[in-house]
């Protein structure tokens, strides 16, 4: 073996689609390549010694907002016991501003953008000379029929125990000023029959969940038809062995087409994630956001109440010229639409985002280190900008975690985002933690909080308990070689 592909995912579960594009392209190279992932966490001298056990001539990192701190350290110990071993560094985090970056210094080569025509012909360049001159790679972008197809290379324990990755399409045509995909000229699709026969053949070696990561699956809405269609057909022809599909759509476009094919899947075969992001229009201008709040707002009212899809719609804070005030405004009208779940998220500084125009205005401040998170700004502090991070972890733990059920409308009461910070503040101060809080613990506390707010110790004891006596249950599957739902849908699906 000759080249090494490697990255440190977030979790085993997660599996590397990049990776996998990456060893489908490789030409007359794929026979010297291999595959391994990591998790983040590991020992740093295991991921050496192990990558190391294959001797390798070149290895290749995947390098993301999430793995870059440790991945630099892997280098950096890789380089130093191994240093007739070429480093190559690809992906997102490392395709802009890459000249500044400690890992790059310490790497022998680079490429940004897309790797899929690059990497194969920069390594054969190695490896068989002549010798390439230049540290980093501008990746070309090929056509998207000259593109292999992946998807063969999910292996059998990939496809029993881990989350499937795929994508109909790459890019996005919106310039959302906080994310990475405003630098993309459109959506590219690939060949839809090509891609809907990788499904077919991923479905007939046992692949019950899919999550797509196209930023924009309901751009074109015949294709988001075909696609919804191969997933229907195959609930409707097997009942009793459930397939579930995740997909990001664009909350205010959905056509009474797509809201037929919607309507016909049954609960929890479709999980929508859907990016609000902020309901304040003046906000949604300063970071070039074009978006219909009250189609947004009507689209995603249609799909709680006339649709059987899993929601989950995100809101970000910390974005230049919203207020906490202005943020509550929105969290609380996004409530009242009853998502399933809302996912608070803390704004970041992704590299080569053009939200860093906004710097010196708004006074935004970021954590110099991945994620790179906002500290403050203009209209939040420091300090209420941690009260937000807090808010956000027990909100995930309370709300979006389906424990809560019954319990979470109490909490809440009439003003929801007021109500829940009030709580997060005290939790706080009553524990000290944001990580690690045990389940019996987080319940106890719920109950301790409920009382401070005057209820009777036995009706806040007897509502925690209508959820807590179901807070380890999940769905059964109505036949036993069923794929169970993913957990949170589960919980949702028995209540």
């Amino acid at each position: 073996m000759s080249i090494l592909l490697t990255t440190l995912n977030a979790r085993y579960t997660h599996a590397s689609l990049g990776l996998r594009y990456l060893l489908a392209n490789m030409g007359e190279l794929q026979e010297q390549t291999r595959l391994q992932e990591f998790v983040i966490g590991a020992k740093t001298t295991e991921i050496v010694e192990r990558i190391l056990a294959h001797a390798p001539r070149i290895v290749g990192f995947g390098i993301y907002i999430w793995n870059v701190d440790e991945t630099e350290k892997v280098v950096a110990m890789l380089k130093r016991v191994a240093p007739h071993v070429t480093v190559v560094l690809g992906g997102p985090e490392v395709s802009h501003e890459t000249n500044e970056q400690e890992i790059v210094k310490l790497a022998d080569y680079v490429i940004t953008g897309w790797g899929d025509v690059t990497f194969p012909k920069l390594c054969g360049e190695i490896l068989n000379g002549p010798k390439p001159l230049m540290k980093v790679h501008a990746g070309v972008q090929p056509p998207m029929a000259e593109i292999k197809l992946p998807y063969s290379l999910y292996s059998d324990d990939d496809i029993k125990n881990r989350t499937l990755y795929v994508e109909a399409s790459r890019g996005c045509p919106f310039k959302c000023e906080f994310c990475l995909s405003a630098l993309d000229k459109t959506a590219w699709p690939f060949p839809l029959n090509d891609f809907l026969a990788e499904m077919e053949s991923l479905y007939q070696r046992g692949a019950r969940l899919f999550k797509f990561v196209d930023r924009t699956f309901n751009l074109n809405i015949k294709t988001s038809l075909k696609i919804m269609q191969f997933f229907l057909d195959k609930l409707e022809a097997h009942p009793d062995d459930p397939v579930y599909a995740h997909f990001e759509l664009v909350p205010d476009h959905l056509p009474d087409a797509l809201k037929e094919g919607i309507a016909k899947f049954p609960h929890g075969a479709l999980q929508f994630e859907i990016g609000i992001q902020s309901f304040n229009p003046a906000v949604q201008t300063l970071v070039s956001r074009k978006q219909d709040n009250q189609k947004a707002a009507d689209n995603i009212r249609w799909l709680t109440t006339q649709s059987h899809a899993h929601m989950h719609v995100d809101l970000i804070a910390g974005l230049p010229g919203e207020t906490v005030d202005s943020f509550a405004e929105g969290f609380n009208k996004l409530w009242a639409l009853e998502p399933h779940e809302i996912q608070f998220g803390i704004l970041k500084r992704l590299r080569g985002t053009p939200i860093i125009r906004h710097t010196q205005e708004f006074g935004m401040v970021y954590d110099p280190y991945a994620p790179y998170t906002i500290l403050a700004n203009r209209d939040i502090d420091f300090t209420t900008m941690q009260r937000l991070v807090r808010f956000a972890r027990y909100w995930d733990l309370v709300a979006n975690s389906g424990r809560f059920a019954h319990t979470l409308p109490v909490l809440l009461g009439e003003q929801p985002f007021q109500s829940f910070m009030a709580f997060s503040d005290w939790l706080y101060a009553n524990t000290d933690a944001t990580h690690r809080i045990a389940l019996e613990r987080l319940v106890t506390m719920v109950a301790r909080y409920l009382q401070t707010r005057g209820m009777a110790k036995d009706d806040a004891e007897a509502l925690l308990a209508s959820d807590y006596s179901g807070a380890g249950g999940g769905h059964k599957p109505k036949s036993a070689d069923a794929t169970p739902a993913p957990k949170r849908q589960a919980r949702r699906l028995a209540a």
